[in-house]
């Protein structure tokens, strides 16, 4: 039963969606990439509905999601190569690698 619907039985309200042409299908998906202007947001192992509705589609993402930022300063660069005293060129590919500083000391250290 699902919480909230007077106890109707899940088949009988996904027939229901259905008569009123509302089709939902779980997609199988490993990961969720949001790309944004500054950054990306990455949800790991999500629940994804995709539902169809008069000739239009939306999808329903649920997980937990992380914020990957996109390029990081001079300032980030210098203070990893002081705490773990790696080259430049390391941290900057751990850093597009991770894409996290706290992250990315760990993995140099």
């Amino acid at each position: 039963m699902i919480p909230g619907l007077g106890g109707m039985n899940p088949k009988k309200m996904q027939g229901l969606m259905k008569q009123m042409g509302i089709n939902q299908e779980e997609v199988d998906v490993k990961r969720v990439i949001f790309e944004k202007e500054d950054g990306r947001i990455v949800i790991d192992n999500p629940q994804v509905m995709k539902i169809s509705m008069q000739g239009q589609e939306s999808w329903q993402v649920q997980g937990e999601a992380r914020e990957k930022q996109e390029g990081f300063s001079e300032e980030d660069v210098e203070m990893i190569m002081e705490k773990t005293g790696k080259s430049e060129d390391e941290v900057k590919s751990v850093l597009e690698e991770t894409g996290d500083i706290a992250e990315s000391i760990v993995k140099l250290s």
